[in-house]
């Protein structure tokens, strides 16, 4: 057996951050990073994006290298875990004990039934991303279709159809998005496809694949036969955590980990999640959130360094802050649209497609999204920054 000191199981931003917070607060003890993807440490925003577009080198895209940190680096798998003994067992027999575990470790794509079937892929790793673009140079000015409207699919589609390639878009909600911000704010969002030349077919779901060794369609609920040259899946993610299952680590329903207000996934706080799969306790909503994007493992991560460095831990305290490029333009959203919240849409001119949304409850400005227009967002910040009410935030829209 190997190890002890902190032992991070996942190398992507919220590991990685996690290792170097620990540095800069004055940690001197043994760090170890486990990850299976030989790629890692990388970014994962800028795989639907700029990688995928060739605008990037993946080297870009790097979140440095262990040794930075002084890490020790294990490419493998985690495979077991037994708390009581304070080890972690990875897939190529290796044991490592720990003082402090923090669990990393992301979420798997999830699949359509036929899977795996080529020209049909996701996007997760670095590997995925260069598969999928030597796919897309492969099929030139040919047909994909994109199976989920979420921020990877829409991000994906307008990769795609900046190469000239035709695209359509399948959403099984009434809009993409629609969960999230409500379906007039999410259809409105959704006529960015429409202005750029993609096709978009909400309400209906895949039935099937079509295609022998490589995809050649997509069958609908509907009954419709898309033609596809490739198709990319983008619907959802499941956490990462089956390995985990007789650990008696407590997950939730979606094998997301419950955790508390500082991350800890144990009452003696040996063992911390951030990220994907972290599923923590919010003081201010009264429930525990789990959150799949970029700037909540961030968040996160300092939090957990925080916590295992010490001597002041800090609670943990999620702005929700999702932001998407799309077509060259930028939609962020800030703060969390409830179900019952009204909103207020304030348009701008100008040559593309330019709003800002408010949601409300009362006088309260509960959220913000915003679609190609930073200097709403910028106000929109110091009104949530200050508790501004909605109104406030509205006539400045105006103003702009």
């Amino acid at each position: 057996m190997t190890g002890r000191g902190v032992v991070i199981v996942g190398a992507s931003v919220g590991g990685t951050r996690v290792a170097a917070a620990l540095r800069e607060a004055g940690y001197a003890g043994a760090l170890t990073l486990v990850d299976p993807d030989p790629d890692a440490p990388y970014d994962r925003p800028p795989l639907s994006k700029q990688i995928l577009a060739g605008d990037w080198d993946a080297a870009r895209a790097s979140l440095g290298d262990p040794e930075e940190w002084g890490a020790t680096r294990y490419v493998a798998a985690a495979a077991g875990l037994d708390p009581a003994a304070r080890l972690l067992r990875l897939d190529d027999g290796t044991r490592l004990g720990y003082d402090r575990l923090v669990l990393a470790c992301g979420a798997a794509p999830r699949l359509l039934p036929g899977m795996p079937l080529g020209g049909v892929h996701v996007l997760r790793t670095l590997a995925d991303c260069h598969g999928l673009r030597a796919d897309l140079d492969r099929i030139g000015d040919g047909r994909l279709v994109v199976v989920g409207g979420g921020f990877i699919g829409a991000e994906v589609a307008s990769t795609a159809r900046a190469r000239g390639i035709d695209v359509t878009v399948v959403e099984a909600q009434p809009a993409p998005l629609s969960g999230l911000l409500g379906e007039d704010v999410a259809a409105e969002l959704s006529l960015l496809h429409r202005d750029n030349g993609v096709r978009l077919l909400c309400g209906t779901s895949v039935a099937g694949l079509v295609g022998g060794v490589s995809v050649t369609g997509v069958t609908l609920t509907d009954g419709t036969t898309l033609p596809a040259d490739a198709v990319v899946v983008g619907i959802g993610v499941r956490p990462a955590t089956g390995w985990l299952a007789d650990s008696g680590i407590l997950l939730d329903t979606d094998g997301g980990v419950l955790c508390d207000e500082y991350c800890a996934a144990d009452a003696d706080h040996t063992v911390y999640a951030v990220g994907d799969v972290a599923r923590c306790h919010d003081p201010l909503l009264g429930r525990h959130v789990r959150v799949e994007h970029w700037t909540n493992a961030v968040e996160q991560a300092a939090v957990v360094a925080r916590a295992i460095a010490g001597p002041d831990p800090e609670p943990y305290r999620h702005e929700f802050f999702v932001w998407s490029d799309q077509y060259g333009g930028k939609i962020t959203l800030l703060g969390r649209p409830g179900p019952g919240d009204e909103t207020d849409v304030v348009r701008a001119g100008g040559p593309r497609r330019r709003f800002a949304v408010a949601y409300r409850r009362g006088a309260r400005l509960t959220a913000v999204l915003t679609v190609n227009w930073p200097k709403a967002l910028v106000v929109a910040r110091r009104s949530m920054a200050t508790r501004g009410d909605a109104d406030d935030v509205v006539g400045s829209w105006k103003n702009l």
